[in-house]
């Protein structure tokens, strides 16, 4: 079975929740995945066409009065068999995190001491409106969505940002009273 980028796989799980174009898989990236998955509107058509063009997707265009024609894709059979065998491979790697708090951290002693605890208490401060965000996407997902098959997926997932957002401002507190 050919490989694809982790996401092209993700496009393809956006498929299954019955987002069918371009702007709507973008809507769903920036509502839930965006916390840790990102994609921009310069990866998502590219990698359609590529699906369209390996069979993963079907697409269809909608006239609309004075605009451009609608694609919407539609997940085939193959593109499900896709995602699945993907869905069951272990994972590669640890993902790396790229934190500039860190980074910066590391060469602390070249800075004061109160600009490395104000960068500190900025970076909590972020952290907790992460967390409040966090909280409000749960409701929502609670709230709106309790009877979506996916929602306690959805929520497993928050439910890692929100105690890896809690052990950072945990950290954060520490090392601010360490320093």
């Amino acid at each position: 079975m050919k490989e694809y980028n982790n996401t092209t796989y993700a496009i393809l799980g956006i498929l299954t929740t019955g987002c069918k174009s371009g702007y709507a898989i973008k809507q769903l990236m920036d509502q839930s995945l965006t916390h840790f998955w990102k994609i921009s509107y310069g990866q998502i058509y590219p990698t359609m066409k590529q699906l369209t063009a390996n069979e993963l997707v079907t697409v269809t265009n909608t006239q609309q009065d004075g605009k451009p024609d609608r694609k919407e894709y539609d997940l085939t059979q193959k593109g499900k068999d896709a995602l699945k065998h993907w869905l069951s491979q272990p994972i590669e790697q640890i993902p790396v995190e790229r934190n500039e708090v860190l980074l910066k951290l590391f060469f602390g002693k070249h800075q004061t001491t109160e600009q490395t605890v104000k960068l500190l208490e900025d970076y909590k401060r972020k952290l907790e409106e992460r967390l409040q965000t966090y909280h409000t996407i749960a409701h929502s997902i609670q709230t709106h969505h309790e009877s979506d098959p996916n929602a306690q997926y959805w929520l497993f997932t928050l439910d890692y940002g929100k105690r890896t957002t809690m052990a950072a401002i945990d950290w954060c507190q520490a090392t601010i009273e360490a320093i």
